[in-house]
């Protein structure tokens, strides 16, 4: 752009056609000793003309109001400058520059406003625009009007589009017009669009969703045609990347989505990076689903491919499923650090909901810090055995080509796990040189043992021993929520985007999040019968509950091995080695990549009603917990009176929620609870004011009769 210092030196222009706008004229700097402003020079005749095409603009149309104006009469000024006005203009556009949409407010020095002529429709559709405009006709060329350009996009003060189409929250002056459409159409909407269904399936499911308040005609068909595909084309055009330097994106995305921020640090002086994600919808979950029941985190994601390793956290729902209720990007694993963001969690959740509170932790991995768990969710925790076992038969399957030496070495791997309840280090320490000098010939196998496991195996099995252990289904929903997120994450992963913090936030909080809403809302509502169905069969123990018992068949002699007949096919027969552990080897695709399968837990699970000896590790972790207790030493005194009433206490509340949870009828168990009085003010309370009632109905009587005589 040129530079000028003189207003004489900018030119006069006439752009051809009834109306023009900024882009038809040629636009020079003015630099004086203050300031430098974009400027032109036109008739004064056609500045009406230049405003008309101003507010037709196609990406942002819009109407300019004069927010501010002075006048001059000739002749006042004896002497002037260049510049001096004769009329003096300030036009923003009408979407601003108060914004009234969410985290808005009216400008401090704006106590009333204004009645000037050109506003925007309503108030709610002023959303905070920057843009604006100078128009002085100059006092010494009366029939010029110098145009000063402030600020030519239409953004708000966080520089992002704030109405028009590519404002995908923008409301504008005919929304009075369009259908009702509430949050929860609009997430379906959405949701529906970046999974990448059809545009005519979203469509059809939003007609359904507005015509349950607005009705069917022709009208709120075509509105809502257009809503949808307008929405399609915003989310298409949207991109990860605000600005080229990821952390300038980062922070745009911050500043723009404050309401699902809870937590935020990337100064390098206060110490590592770390940002805390929650929508509203993921809060709402987390004191439905997480208070007074267990929350879950996966810890580890990423941790060699990404920027930064991304931290889950989980509650079940009402079908067990891992739900992702919080994400914390972050590469540290320092007690301070994780106190910080789990206090900000903490306090976000409880100026929802003061009482909630959560009653038992899960951790998959033995370096996560289990101290600030414990000062801030003050609950026992837990320990899943899912990653540690899907690491070692992972590599088994990949480093291992003969089948047999697998199984083998993933039931020694196991029994060194089953080890730590035997009560010697010693032992421990003998299994594992077992295992190193029976399989030395796997070279592979045992380079990537020795590197990555035999350091830090021992805080590994100290943590399953102290702690103790989740069950199956519960690691099952862990694993089954590990496994989509890795296929979201990396299957659409374009050349150097993994190493971009902006890129994962707009992966969690689009298509993953999107993907759990639907799931949630189709099993909830009853709709999306396909995605209702995967939706329940995403995880292996559900998937093992629907193998018949009759399909499984147990080794009678040694039970070295179980089969189970495949349901499509009985033809084909599934092995499972090594049955009734949590390190069964089975021969299905599912369980040859890693992953814990329903053969196996269906195994277990007639292995465990048959009683065949054996108990999976987390009822082992249970019976040495209660056997400890059992064995504690305590003599006759108020202690073992405070100590049985806790044990009775705890009983009651086993065998209510056993007795929940294997009832299908609700009534039942609310006709067997007692009676619950109120407490006695309140009973007398109710007993006066019924007294008074009494009485003051027997005056009534009294005073008819009395009439009446």
């Amino acid at each position: 752009m040129e530079v000028v210092e003189s207003i004489h030196d900018v030119p006069l222009q006439d752009p051809p056609g009834e109306d023009f706008s900024s882009s038809n004229l040629t636009w020079v700097k003015l630099q004086t000793a203050d300031r430098c402003e974009d400027v032109a020079l036109i008739r004064y005749d056609r500045v009406d003309a230049f405003i008309i095409g101003e507010c037709s603009n196609v990406q942002f149309p819009t109407r300019f109001h004069i927010e501010r104006g002075r006048k001059r009469a000739r002749g006042s000024l004896k002497q002037w400058k260049p510049d001096e006005y004769l009329e003096y203009r300030l036009y923003w556009c009408s979407f601003g520059p108060e914004n009234y949409g969410e985290g808005g407010g009216i400008l401090p020095s704006r106590r009333y406003r204004l009645n000037t002529r050109n506003r925007a429709a309503r108030p709610q559709s002023m959303r905070g625009c920057t843009c604006h405009f100078i128009v002085k006709r100059l006092y010494s060329r009366p029939s010029l009007a110098l145009l000063i350009y402030s600020e030519r996009r239409h953004v708000n003060k966080a520089g992002f589009v704030c109405h028009g189409p590519l404002d995908r929250d923008a409301i504008g002056p005919g929304a009075k017009n369009i259908p009702y459409v509430c949050s929860e159409i609009q997430q379906q909407t959405m949701s529906m669009i970046y999974l990448g269904l059809p545009e005519e399936n979203v469509l059809e499911k939003h007609l359904e969703g507005i015509q349950r308040y607005c009705g069917s005609d022709a009208k709120v068909d075509s509105l809502a045609s257009q809503y949808v595909h307008k929405m399609g084309a915003i989310i298409k055009r949207s991109t990860h990347e605000l600005d080229l330097d990821d952390q300038a994106s980062t922070r745009l995305w911050i500043e723009r989505n404050k309401k699902s921020v809870f937590f935020y640090r990337d100064a390098p002086e206060s110490g590592p990076f770390i940002l805390g994600i929650q929508t509203d919808w993921q809060l709402q979950q987390m004191i439905r689903f997480g208070h007074r029941n267990i929350l879950a985190v996966d810890s580890t994601f990423g941790i060699k491919r990404l920027k930064y390793p991304l931290c889950t956290l989980h509650v079940f729902d009402s079908r067990q499923h891992a739900l992702p209720v919080a994400w914390i990007i972050t590469c540290s694993i320092a007690k301070s650090d994780v106190a910080k963001w789990m206090e900000a969690l903490l306090h976000r959740v409880h100026l929802a909901d003061p009482g909630w509170k959560a009653s038992s932790f899960i951790i998959d991995d033995a370096t996560t810090e289990t101290e600030p768990i414990s000062e801030h969710f003050s609950c026992p925790i837990l320990f899943s055995l899912w990653r540690i076992r899907r690491s070692w038969l992972r590599h088994i399957v990949k480093k291992c080509s003969n089948i047999e030496v697998q199984r083998e070495m993933f039931k020694r791997l196991g029994q060194i796990v089953y080890s730590i309840w035997n009560g010697l280090d010693i032992a421990i320490a003998i299994a594992i040189e077992e295992f190193l000098l029976d399989f030395a010939d796997q070279t592979s196998f045992m380079q990537y043992f020795k590197d990555s496991w035999v350091p830090k195996l021992e805080m590994w099995l100290m943590s399953m021993k102290n702690l103790p252990l989740a069950s199956q289904e519960a690691s099952g929903a862990m694993e089954a929520y590990h496994l989509k997120l890795k296929t979201i994450i990396y299957e659409d992963s374009h050349f150097g985007s993994l190493q971009r913090v902006d890129w994962l936030v707009h992966k969690l909080t689009t298509e993953l999040h999107s993907s759990y809403w639907l799931d949630h809302y189709a099993d909830e509502s009853d709709s999306f019968l396909n995605v209702k169905k995967e939706y329940i069969a995403s995880t292996s123990w559900h998937r093992a509950l629907q193998i018949p018992d009759h399909s499984v068949s147990l080794d009678d002699d040694n039970h070295l091995f179980a089969e189970v007949v495949s349901l499509k096919d009985s033809s084909v027969k599934r092995l499972v080695w090594n049955p009734g552990s949590e390190f069964s080897h089975c021969n299905c695709e599912w369980s040859l990549n890693g992953n814990l399968c329903k053969h196996v837990i269906k195994v277990n699970m007639v292995y465990d009603n048959q009683h065949h000896g054996r108990s999976s590790m987390s009822y082992q972790s249970h019976k040495n917990i209660l056997m400890d207790m059992w064995n504690k030493p305590m003599d006759d005194s108020v202690d073992l009176d405070i100590a049985n009433a806790l044990m009775y206490q705890v009983l009651d509340q086993v065998q209510k929620l056993v007795e929940l949870s294997n009832t299908s009828e609700l009534g039942v168990i609310v006709d067997r609870m007692p009676p619950k009085w109120g407490a006695k003010k309140a009973r007398t309370n109710s007993f006066r004011q019924l007294q008074t009632v009494s009485r003051y109905g027997t005056y009534r009587n009294s005073r008819s009769r009395k009439t009446k005589r």
